[in-house]
């Protein structure tokens, strides 16, 4: 089948060469010139594991192509796909411009029966609003359907080849149909294609999100009951995720969630309920919870340091907002690194993929280390904030012998209290009494 995907970010380089892969013919396309050139020549500008070997295939097999003719890559193709970016308004709505302005590009270029695809993130009634745009430009037969995303950056390539669902928004025929025929050979062993209208479509992708974020507050609520109470928070964990009604998922506490999904659909969400006069009290704690996470690890910082750490030098190990990807957009390490820096601390960093990218945030305000163990060398204390696998089990002797003081504050949860003492090495984690607490303003 031949394809178009417009917008070249996550979710459009993944879709569209995963497309590929599966034996279509896929133009990918960006109004980004530098991008473009930059993946013509196989350079990928994201890291997903997985990918750039796909890239390098069906490009060489030229079933992938990469333009930013979007007039001629319309033209050609039967299927468009829109997976440009949806980023949050000032006012925590979504801003729809850029899937607007495609689907004007798409209007003007439509020479035969189009599926339009909004792969996009978008508010329920967006489908509406394309369809009137368009049919306003064009005399052309087409249907607008909603396929929302549901990848997971660190394992998009294998969430996208191997679904665990594929919603599928619309009411004509033969859009059903065409989809249909798009993602079957994605399920060779079962169909788990769920069709329903397109504004329960855009609603379920928000509902997804909002629901894990909602889980991910929740145990970090939990997490701070525990500190105080003197409850093992990570028996606590164990002891409800067993129960097959709540599932193990998105139930580790921790310093709060980011990326480029869940603090903007939350946002979404609430604009959304406030639009329509709907209830939004559990969206907006979820909101709060997550912000004020990074207080509470601050807290165990400045409560070690007895609220001083100016001049205080620490290693950070992860920068990226979850390990398996470079993206550092919404990450908790920015937060905490500013409100670090505002202190007078000085910050070394390291994370295996991300470290272009805070680069571009952080300038000449850190250090910038070429391996973990070198940022650790004459610190005060290491702050784990990413769990990247290489830092699950350090040589921790080593650790201990680089640092000017040993103390670990841990994000993530990811060391045994009981080995590191033996090391001699503080360690502080989410969920864990800390003495004498010193609120952060």
């Amino acid at each position: 089948m031949k394809i178009c995907v417009i917008g070249t970010g996550y979710v459009g380089l993944v879709a569209g060469t995963c497309l590929a892969d599966m034996g279509n013919e896929v133009i990918c396309v960006d109004s980004d010139e530098k991008k473009i050139e930059q993946l013509k020549n196989a350079v990928v500008p994201i890291y997903e594991p997985g990918l750039e070997e796909l890239i390098k295939i069906n490009t060489s097999e030229k079933r992938l192509i990469f333009s930013t003719d979007i007039k001629s890559a319309v033209e050609k193709s039967l299927v468009c796909f829109i997976a440009v970016g949806t980023p949050q308004g000032d006012d925590g709505s979504c801003d729809l411009s850029a899937v607007y302005s495609v689907a004007d590009e798409i209007a003007k270029s439509i020479n035969g029966y189009k599926l339009i695809i909004v792969k996009s993130t978008v508010p329920v009634g967006t489908g509406e609003t394309i369809v009137e745009r368009i049919k306003s430009q064009t005399k052309f037969d087409f249907d607008v359907v909603s396929n929302p995303e549901f990848l997971k950056q660190g394992s998009a390539v294998d969430d996208f080849l191997y679904p665990d669902r594929v919603i599928i928004g619309a009411e004509s025929p033969r859009a059903i149909e065409l989809l249909q025929e798009i993602y079957s050979t994605f399920f060779r062993t079962g169909n788990r294609v769920v069709i329903m209208d397109v504004k329960s479509a855009e609603m379920t992708k928000y509902t997804a999100n909002a629901f894990l974020a909602t889980k991910i507050s929740f145990m970090n609520e939990i997490s701070n009951m525990c500190e105080k109470i003197g409850a093992d928070v990570e028996k606590v964990r164990i002891g409800v995720t067993t129960d097959p009604r709540i599932g193990n998922k998105f139930m580790f506490p921790g310093i709060g969630y980011g990326g480029s999904c869940f603090p903007k659909d939350v946002s979404a969400l609430i604009a959304l309920a406030e639009e329509y006069g709907c209830g939004n009290d559990i969206l907006k704690a979820v909101q709060k919870t997550n912000h004020s996470q990074i207080n509470v690890f601050l807290n165990k910082i400045y409560s070690h340091f007895s609220g001083d750490i100016k001049g205080k030098v620490f290693a950070v190990w992860g920068l990226s907002f979850k390990p398996k990807t470079n993206d550092m957009r919404e990450a908790p390490s920015i937060k905490i690194i500013e409100k670090l820096l505002e202190k007078g601390a000085i910050i070394k960093a390291y994370d295996p993929k991300a470290m272009e990218g805070a680069k571009r945030i952080f300038k000449d305000r850190i250090e910038y280390m070429p391996s973990s163990y070198s940022a650790v060398e004459g610190v005060d204390a290491l702050l784990l904030l990413t769990e990247w696998n290489e830092f699950r089990r350090p040589d921790y002797e080593r650790i201990k012998n680089s640092m000017k003081t040993a103390v670990i504050f841990d994000g993530r949860n990811q060391y045994d209290e009981n080995r590191l003492k033996q090391y001699g090495i503080k360690y502080y984690r989410m969920g864990y009494h800390t003495e004498n607490l010193v609120n952060v303003k």
